[in-house]
């Protein structure tokens, strides 16, 4: 396969998807945690409708494409593309992204909005381009490019999904549904992860899980005047802050149940270190610090690992707490939060949940009434040794499209999706990637896509199948 024709057939097809892409931005698909009435509203379906009409009309040799729809489930788009003749490729190439979407957001820069796309000094502004509506699209040019230059790929299977702004809560149900039609999967290529710069290709090779609970906490059945009881009676938020330090150092941040830490693989103490040194300043360049706010370390290797390998807290709700505007001197009966906790990727959730129900509940200070609820749980994911083929082919991207060294990096988010695959079939190869860059803003206003970087990914892929099917 001629590299400088794969480029060219990369380049002009990604150009030629651009606009459908720019449709895509208006459709406002929420995820079904935002829209609970999504099969009501209809706007998930025609997020499936508009990638399946697009896909349709680039008539791939061979391709199927079917909308999937299980029974109170969120709908799936499956696109099967056979593999090329020449492929030696044993088993299923799968491909993922998702079309489901955060809420737009108030907030976003003048001139800019969630639903209409802007495309400004090379980026295409609006929600939903960069996570991860690009990626279904990505995928069919990176197949089509490596058909147009004469290069082979193995069997590809995409998968979109609906949920996974949710959690991926309907996803399980759909790979028990097409275990038979996937077969062995032998490599996945998941295009919804980050990268540290646009210089390079950034592979990630582990993610967090999750826990969340709902700690609520009650002394008192009803609220009093505070002049009348504050001080016999210890406020809610009192002891909710007592029972916090049980569970996170406040002064450090450290998490101090045994349960929620692990051991940190040497492999992935070694990429961090190389992505550290490649990325040197990067956490104080890409958050949007206050003005004097130091971080919680000044190793830039540890500041990698404190997102990536170790625990960490959130209050991410509460209740039971008027606005100030609206608040009174009055001792009131509970306080409620919602703590959500990140895991490192070996982890087990079930086992965190339970530890720290445990380390919240046990022996309530000053007898107050302390309940955990509505607990969440989802494992994280630690990729397996890369495999020589794989390590050439994405050194050959390295040279041919990006000069510059590729770079593997753990995600303090969570893709539940591939702690999945990775229990499924074991034996695979994982190429997580992605054109999420330090400023793509996913989940808040001004998102957007460098769509010239995407576009290199998108010809990294296409390298990386005619590798897997000719090497792997």
């Amino acid at each position: 396969m001629d590299s400088q024709v794969l480029r060219d057939e990369t380049s002009w097809r990604w150009r030629d998807a651009l606009p459908s892409l720019m449709d895509f931005v208006r459709i406002p698909a929420l995820s079904p945690a935002f829209d609970a009435r999504w099969d009501e509203t209809g706007h998930l379906d025609a997020a499936i409708e508009h990638a399946r009409s697009w896909i349709a009309s680039r008539d791939i040799p061979g391709a199927s494409i079917v909308v999937e729809r299980l029974p109170r489930r969120s709908p799936l788009l499956v696109v099967d593309v056979p593999a090329t003749p020449g492929s030696t490729a044993l088993g299923t190439t799968l491909l993922y992204g998702h079309l489901d979407k955060q809420p737009g957001l108030d907030g976003w820069s003048e001139g800019l909005g969630p639903w209409e796309p802007v495309m400004r000094e090379g980026r295409l502004f609006g929600r939903g381009s960069v996570d991860d509506g690009y990626a279904g699209f990505a995928a069919i040019t990176a197949i089509e490019a490596v058909q147009a230059a004469g290069g082979e790929h193995p069997r590809c299977v995409l998968l979109l999904e609906t949920s996974e702004e949710s959690g991926s809560p309907d996803l399980p149900a759909y790979l028990d549904h097409l275990a038979d039609i996937l077969g062995t999967v032998s490599l996945v290529v998941c295009l919804d992860s980050g990268a540290g710069d646009y210089e390079r290709m950034w592979l990630t090779t582990s993610l967090r899980g999750l826990a969340s609970v709902t700690l609520t906490v009650s002394t008192l059945r009803s609220g009093v005047h505070s002049g009348m009881a504050g001080g016999p009676v210890a406020s809610s938020f009192r002891i909710a802050r007592a029972l916090l330090d049980r569970i996170e150092d406040p002064k450090t941040g450290e998490i101090l149940v045994p349960e929620l830490h692990a051991n940190i693989p040497a492999d992935r103490i070694a990429e961090t270190e190389a992505a550290a040194a490649t990325l040197p300043g990067a956490w104080q360049a890409m958050l949007p610090l206050q003005e004097g706010v130091v971080l919680d370390s000044d190793d830039e290797v540890e500041l990698h690992l404190l997102n990536t390998w170790r625990p960490s807290l959130e209050v991410i709700g509460a209740d039971g707490l008027p606005l100030p505007a609206d608040a009174g001197n009055v001792l009131r009966p509970s306080t409620t939060l919602r703590l959500s906790f990140r895991l490192p990727p070996t982890v087990d959730a079930e086992t965190a949940v339970a530890a720290i129900t445990r380390t919240l509940t046990a022996d309530p200070p000053r007898g107050a009434r302390v309940t955990v609820s509505d607990s969440e749980a989802a494992n994280g994911w630690n990729a397996p040794a890369t495999a020589p083929w794989l390590a050439n082919a994405l050194d050959a991207v390295s040279d041919t499209v990006f000069g510059s060294p590729w770079r593997a990096l753990g995600v303090g988010g969570s893709i539940p999706f591939m702690g999945l695959l990775h229990e499924a079939h074991p034996g695979a190869q994982f190429v997580i990637t992605g054109a999420l860059g330090p400023d793509s803003n996913a989940h808040v206003p001004d998102e957007s896509l460098n769509v010239a970087f995407a576009g290199r990914i998108t010809e990294g892929i296409a390298h990386i199948l005619h590798s897997a099917a000719t090497s792997m």
